[in-house]
């Protein structure tokens, strides 16, 4: 059963940087399509990119397109949300996801396993 934990949340102002990292410590998602989901109050939860198991293929959703950056290093087991240039708007509850698929996929239905979130809270 994969098990996987988000870390790197914070509270950053409007324009700063974070970068969220997602791992499991006792299992591999090298094999895994992984994603990284977002959730604001009140609102469901939404897609913001995802990356196939070996790096090749990427997808974003356009919200954050030129300001986020997906990754995985796959020797340390770690997928990573790099995120610059971050708005308010932005502030939401980050979940990893982790998907059989061969291609990354933006909907939640695709991803079996899920981590608890990390809060990225921008302030104006």
């Amino acid at each position: 059963q994969v098990q996987l934990v988000e870390s790197g949340g914070g509270l950053v102002q409007a324009g700063g940087s974070l970068k969220l990292s997602c791992t499991d410590s006792r299992r591999t998602i090298n094999i895994y399509t992984m994603g990284w989901f977002r959730q604001a109050p009140g609102k469901e939860r939404e897609f913001v990119a995802a990356i196939n198991w070996n790096g090749a293929i990427i997808d974003y959703a356009e919200s954050v397109k030129g300001r986020f950056t997906i990754s995985r290093d796959n020797a340390k087991n770690t997928m990573y949300l790099q995120m610059n240039s971050l708005k308010p708007d932005d502030t939401a509850v980050y979940y990893c996801a982790a998907g059989r698929g061969g291609v990354p996929s933006l909907r939640k239905l695709d991803y079996g396993y899920w981590g608890q979130g990390t809060q990225v809270t921008v302030s104006a």
